[in-house]
This record gives structure tokens, sequence and C-alpha cells, in this order.
């Protein structure tokens, strides 16, 4: 005997707009993303290309005449890798403190019962709006005897606002309510519930914000700038920075020997500029797929409902 087959009344059928749709997305972001990969990969050929290729200008997304020679002459310098170190320091110190008091502040202001809350909301915001400038934080910074110190790259920027208020709207969102009841029934304090309970279920959001903080940190170089004279606590970004810059202002004219040898200087200088962008973006790199997972969803928690 043969039964009747019965479409569910809430089964979802693509029409034709639908699958017009998709394809449009689809073609948008193939082209996207091969508008982000072309320069990547004209960057990663023109580090591993022969100098003499890379004087040229021939060398596009891929490479030509394979050579390591521009690392080889980058790794030789070591102010650089002593500046590797410091913004390796400084990314895994000042993301750990920004997590902490990010954490903390949004866990504070999750709690309704908190008095004064709305005031300290306000106050917070109000900060994303207007600040007092770079000159009166350098005269704050100087007066604080922070100068040429680590701690110049890592307290004036201890807290994002706009990361503080993504954790809360997660924490507020995402933690139900029942479970401080339980916890208090228990005895648990707010400290040890916060640390127990709350943070490991936050784990979506703190990989979301260690990501955030650390590729701030990483590409951070304005207060490097503005803050450190000492060399042996210049940070990677402020050396690719000065080292881009100089290399930049230098003319074929200014050599001499010939177009040929000035093509082959040239070539070595943009080989180094490539093979050192290259190396400042690999540790990002590395540590992405680690927190991916958790991005997406720590992002979309955290972004609705205020």
């Amino acid at each position: 005997m043969k039964t009747k087959k019965h479409n569910h009344p809430s089964a979802i059928r693509d029409t034709k707009g639908d699958r017009v749709f998709y394809l449009v997305n689809m073609v948008v972001l193939l082209l996207f993303t091969v508008l982000c990969l072309y320069p990547i990969l004209c960057i990663i050929s023109g580090a591993i290309s022969s100098a003499y290729n890379v004087g040229l200008g021939i060398v596009t997304w891929y490479p030509k005449g394979f050579s390591l020679s521009g690392f080889k002459y980058v790794l030789k310098d070591s102010w650089l890798i002593n500046g590797f170190g410091m913004s390796v320091f400084y990314t895994v110190a000042g993301t750990a403190i920004n997590i902490v008091i990010t954490f903390l502040t949004a866990f504070a202001l999750s709690r309704r019962e908190l008095m004064g809350r709305g005031f300290l909301n306000l106050f917070f915001a109000f900060t994303m709006w207007f600040s007092g400038g770079v000159i009166p934080s350098y005269l704050l910074v100087r007066n604080l005897g922070l100068l040429n110190t680590v701690w110049a790259l890592l307290l004036p920027g201890a807290m994002s606002v706009w990361n503080m208020i993504v954790c809360r709207t997660f924490l507020m969102n995402s933690i139900p309510e029942e479970l401080y009841e339980a916890a208090s029934i228990d005895g648990a304090g707010y400290v040890r519930y916060m640390l127990v309970i709350v943070l490991p279920l936050s784990k979506a959001i703190v990989a979301t914000l260690l990501l955030w903080y650390a590729i701030a940190h990483w590409n951070a170089y304005f207060n490097a700038l503005i803050y450190i004279n000492d060399k042996s606590l210049k940070p990677l970004s402020l050396y690719l920075r000065e080292y881009l810059v100089q290399q930049s202002s230098m003319d074929i004219s200014d050599f001499a020997g010939g177009e040929e040898v000035a093509s082959d200087l040239l070539g070595m200088t943009e080989l180094m500029k490539n093979s050192l962008t290259l190396l400042s973006c690999l540790p990002l790199w590395i540590l992405y797929p680690f927190i991916q997972k958790y991005l997406v969803q720590g992002v979309m928690v955290g972004s609705v409902k205020g």
C-alpha cells in the first residue's frame, strides 16, 4: 500500500529569486576575496623572489626567481629581532591586562543590582566621543613618569569601551540569571560566581576580545612613536614604519654605477620591505585559526540587544 507524502507546511523552499540572490552573493564575495588576497599574494611573492626581478618591477602575484635573501638580511638586524621580541611582549602583556580589566568591568555593569549602573554606563560611553586629545594624553603620561617605559604602551589603552560594551551585552544575554540565584543559594559570592561559572561560559567573547586586542597591540605604532625614545623598547611596528619611510625616499639617481646596479639595490630594498612585512603578519595569521571558531559566536551574541 502506497503512502502519500505530505510536505510539511514549515518546509523552506528555494525560489528562483532566492537562487539568483545566492548566486549574486557568491560572485560578490568571490570578488571581494580576490581583492583581499591579491595584495597578500603580491607581498609573499615579492618576499621570495630574486632582488633583480623585484627591482625590475615584473613580480606580481607569483614569484620569479625564488630567493630567501630578503629574510636573511632582515634577520641579521639585531634591532629588528629585539623589536620583534618587544612586540610579542607588548601584545601578550597588553592583551592580558586588557582582557582582565574589560571582563571585570563588563561583569560589574552586567549586574542589574549594581548601584549607579545607568550613570556608569553613560560615563564610559561618554569617553567614546570625547577625549582630551594627544597633547593632554602626552602630558599625563609624562607627569606619571611613564615616558620611555613599557607601561606607556600598556596602561593608557588598558581598556576599550566598545569592547567592554560588547562583552557586557554578551554576559547579559548569554548567562541566565538563574545561575546566579543557584550559586548564591550554595553560598557563592560575586567573585566565585564570576570565576567558576561565568568565565567558563564566556569562552566565545573572551576569544573575540583576545583577537581584537592582540591585533591592536601588534599593529600599534603611534603611542610608541610619541612615548618611546629608547631604541631597546621600540616595537616591531615602529621599526617597520621607520624602515618603510626611509626606503621610500630612495631614488635611482642616488646610486652610482648605472641603472642595473640601481635596479639591484632598489630590488633588494623592496625585497627586504616585503620580507619584513610578511614576518610582521605571520604571528596573527598563526593565531587566527585557533580562535576563529569562537569569533563569529562572540561577535554576534555580543552585538545584539543593548
